[in-house]
């Protein structure tokens, strides 16, 4: 168990006992290498990603990382964040650039046929790489690097349906971070400044800014949560709703957002046939419910101090063997849960002793010892790592047990 006396560890410290990550200067600053461990907690976290975003309605679509320098230039992005982006790399006659954000493509993908006002919304998902040149001095683990991976959903819908998409990414939003277990301090409406390079009219962003506040009230009111105002903290392209969580040393961040688009629909001349037969211009919403899979691992390993959830831990369960003779049935037990879909392992190597601290500091769920006594009686002695509570049961009782916590993102119900 976590002792909540013990000073707080950072992402980077507890990253020794876990390697979740690592960072090499051949890879580059800001570039992490995610290790088995880190890969185990992201596939889970972009299986929940796809599960919200599947059962909002959301479609996937997959787009180039890459795209020519006149892409972002008719987005905006090369105007507002050029000193941030990776320079152009020549190619024949064209100038091409890692992308600093997915919209662009995602308005490709939505222009590439015509669309009629029945078929809308259109929920376009991916969880794509963006990229940041950021500078050697500020990356840091995984909370500022070089290449973020993003669960980013673009829909594009008409005006009447506006406020019922934000409320939906809203809720589902709100319904990522209950999962994760990562508390919403509260939720910013991030507003235009009175000054700086704001695309669109003044006329547009008030009425965008209202929408906003409309949609999400209700939805707050609910949750509890306050809906504060952040003059200035809009993206440079409109409005949006950010929510923004603290860790154990105060510090906040913002880990989801839905923000309003109205400038992208111009840049790209995107439309939907009207009733009446008119070309009418749609509405863009940028929504992201899990987040960044960097910035979400670091809080979730800062959040649980290293000791995840069961079905987010690396390693659910490991076996160990208590001697050579116990090896086949801890083989047995193992590839057991495997094939349950669990995340388990075998550990022989050394004392027992050894291996149980080992496993103590990989914050393992739950380890599992089969001794002489327990090999004939068909049982496996289960200590849970979350409270230390040990027990003996049948491979298959924990097979079931562990199998529905992880299925449902629940604890262990003992």
């Amino acid at each position: 168990m976590n002792d909540p006396g013990a000073e707080a560890l950072d992402h980077r410290d507890l990253n020794h006992d876990l390697d979740v990550f690592a960072t090499e200067p051949l890879a580059g600053s800001g570039l992490p290498l995610w290790l088995s461990a880190g890969a185990a907690i992201r596939n889970e976290l972009q299986r929940l990603a796809k599960d919200i975003a599947h059962a909002d309605g959301c479609v996937d679509v997959y787009t180039p990382v890459l795209g020519k320098r006149a892409l972002f230039e008719r987005s905006g992005h090369w105007t507002k964040f050029a000193a941030d982006m990776f320079p152009p790399m020549k190619l024949g006659e064209d100038e091409v650039v890692l992308r600093p954000a997915n919209c662009p493509h995602h308005a490709l993908v939505y222009a590439s046929r015509q669309h009629s006002y029945r078929e809308l919304p259109i929920r376009l998902n991916e969880l794509g790489a963006m990229f940041r040149a950021e500078r050697s001095g500020v990356v840091s683990g995984l909370q500022r690097v070089r290449q973020i991976n993003l669960d980013d959903t673009h829909v594009f819908c008409r005006a009447d349906q506006v406020a019922g998409e934000v409320a939906r990414a809203l809720r589902s939003a709100l319904r990522a971070q209950r999962i994760l277990g990562l508390p919403v301090d509260y939720v910013r409406l991030s507003l235009r400044g009175d000054s700086g390079a704001w695309l669109g009219s003044i006329e547009q962003w008030q009425a965008s800014q209202q929408v906003l506040r409309e949609a999400a009230e209700p939805v707050l009111a609910g949750e509890g949560l306050a809906l504060v105002d952040g003059v200035g903290e809009a993206a440079f392209y409109g409005p949006k709703l950010d929510l923004q969580v603290r860790d154990r040393r105060g510090h906040e961040e913002t880990i989801a957002t839905v923000q309003l688009d109205f400038n992208q629909p111009e840049n790209f001349d995107l439309t939907y046939q009207a009733a009446d037969g008119s070309r009418q211009r749609v509405v863009m919403i940028h929504r992201g419910t899990v987040g960044a899979m960097e910035r979400v691992v670091a809080a979730l390993l800062e959040r649980y101090q290293g000791r995840l959830p069961f079905w987010l831990a690396p390693v659910q369960v490991v076996v160990l063997p208590v001697g050579e003779a116990q090896d086949e049935a801890a083989r047995a037990a193992v590839d057991g849960l495997r094939a349950a879909g669990l995340r388990a392992e075998i550990d022989h190597d050394g004392s027992l002793g050894a291996r149980i601290r080992d496993a103590r500091r990989r914050r393992v769920s739950l380890v599992a010892v089969i001794g002489e006594r327990e090999a004939a009686d068909g049982l496996i002695q289960v200590t849970d790592g979350s409270d230390g509570s040990r027990r003996s049961l049948a491979l298959e009782e924990l097979m079931a047990k562990a199998g529905f916590a992880y299925a449902h993102r629940e604890p262990i119900a003992w």
